[in-house]
């Protein structure tokens, strides 16, 4: 099947990817030419465990393809996604601009047969705005041409985002035409061969799964966070509680680890979107994720209150080692990352910072430019080098078993702050380490 995969961020590379590798003739499009440079070079703009090896080798087989060419793009694909980006408007709103231009853009230029497919994440009500461009388009052209338009949102893990496209554990499609359902079939029918996976719904109920999954696990996350700051207080641990609830079948384990806040590009925007959706398209308060967004907003400052708290509010000549820069393990992704807070706390109560992060310094360098209190380390051990204490901020598999001999040494007082629970207090504790994680 000819593909088009409009935009090559995370969704776009990833889906245009996965899809050129099961046998489709796939052309990814980007306005941006740089992007598509780095493509055509043999690079990818992002980083994704099994992305680059997956694109070379689709590539060199000639099933995949890239180009800045929108009048190409439309008229290549019978299937066709809009993969861009939705970023949240100053209201919070997610702005659809991008969206919008995308399906002009096809409407222009199509020429036969299209099944348009919103892969963006995107408020309810989308599927009929892109309608309506295209069909615009068309009566500015004078002509008729046929399409459909598809909701098919995504659910990828920043990380491990192949493994979730190529063994999904469901494929939501929201569609009002047999035509278009028979497509997304034939599509999905190479990645599903073991058992049916793939849900067929009403296009409204389809966009607004994509915002309700993002918003209950974003909620799991912050109600585990508040239970944490509880336990602190109440002197339990917050780890006996989670195993506690977690066997409970109707609870599971999953997204109950409590920590220093979640971020990255779709959790803090879905539910801020979804509230907006929610205040301005129905006139309803959701109360429950206003209050999931206000307790991640407050903790993302505890690791810079228990530094605060432990060495003084003023923390001139003070300086810190901080492992992990990523909003989470296995990406670069520094967009809401709870290390951006960390370290500002520190910097405006005066402190230095040498910072490691496995692949995310680069992006940091963006975040923090031209900070002079703000230093990067080739290494976990070299950013030990003349610190106070420890910070941890994200789960890297290579900081669940450091060489502890060698932090005590390296700092100048045995202090961890670990805003991701990786270790056992009273292993740390009994080996003359101070140790301070979240609800322990």
């Amino acid at each position: 099947m000819k593909i088009t995969v409009i935009g090559t961020g995370y969704v776009g590379l990833v889906s245009g990817a996965c899809f050129a590798d099961v046998g489709n003739d796939v052309l990814c499009l980007d306005v941006d030419p740089a992007k598509i440079k780095i493509l055509e070079d043999g690079g990818i703009p992002i980083y994704e465990p099994g992305l680059q090896e997956m694109v070379k080798r689709n590539v060199a087989a000639g099933r995949l393809h890239f180009t800045t060419d929108v009048e190409k793009a439309a008229h290549f694909g019978t299937v066709q996604f809009i993969a861009v980006g939705t970023p949240p408007d100053e209201d919070g709103s997610a702005d659809m601009k991008y969206v919008i231009a995308a399906a002009r853009n096809i409407g222009k230029y199509m020429t036969d047969y299209k099944v348009v497919v919103d892969k963006s994440t995107v408020p309810v009500g989308t599927a009929d705005r892109v309608k309506a461009a295209i069909a615009d388009e068309l009566a500015k052209r004078g002509v008729n041409t046929p399409f459909s338009v598809v909701s098919n949102p995504e659910f990828l893990k920043e990380g491990a985002a192949i493994d979730d496209f190529m063994r999904p554990d469901r494929i939501v499609v929201g569609c009002d035409d047999e035509q278009a359902a028979l497509n997304m079939r034939a599509l999905y029918a190479p990645i599903q061969r073991n058992h049916d996976r793939l849900i067929v719904m009403d296009i409204r109920s389809a966009e607004l799964t994509k915002y309700a999954a993002n918003a209950m696990l974003a909620t799991r996350i912050s109600f585990m966070n508040e239970l944490a700051n509880l336990a602190e207080k109440l002197g339990a641990d917050i780890e006996n509680v989670r195993k506690g609830i977690g066997s409970d079948p109707r609870i599971g384990y999953d997204f109950l680890y409590a920590g220093a806040g979640y971020g990255g590009s779709c959790f803090p925007k879905d539910v801020q979107a979804l509230i907006k959706t929610a205040q301005t398209d129905a006139g309803i308060n959701l109360k429950v994720l206003n209050a999931v967004e206000e307790a991640n907003d407050a903790q993302k400052r505890v690791l810079g209150r228990k530094v605060l708290q432990r060495f003084g509010a003023d923390l001139k000549g003070k300086h810190f080692a901080l492992w992990g820069l990523a909003f989470k393990a296995n990406t670069d992704d520094m967009r809401k990352a709870t290390s951006r807070d960390v370290i500002q706390d520190l910097l405006d109560a005066g402190a230095t910072v040498t910072a490691y992060d496995p692949v995310a310094m680069k992006e940091a360098q963006h975040c923090f430019p031209n900070e002079a209190r703000l230093s990067y380390a080739d290494n976990q051990t070299a950013a030990l080098e003349g610190a106070d204490a420890l910070i941890i901020v994200t789960e890297w598999r290579e900081f669940r078993s450091p060489d502890f001999d060698t932090i005590k040494a390296k700092l100048k007082q045995p202090v961890i702050f670990d805003g991701r629970n990786l270790y056992d207090p009273k292993m740390i504790r009994s080996m003359g380490i101070e140790y301070q994680a979240i609800g322990r």
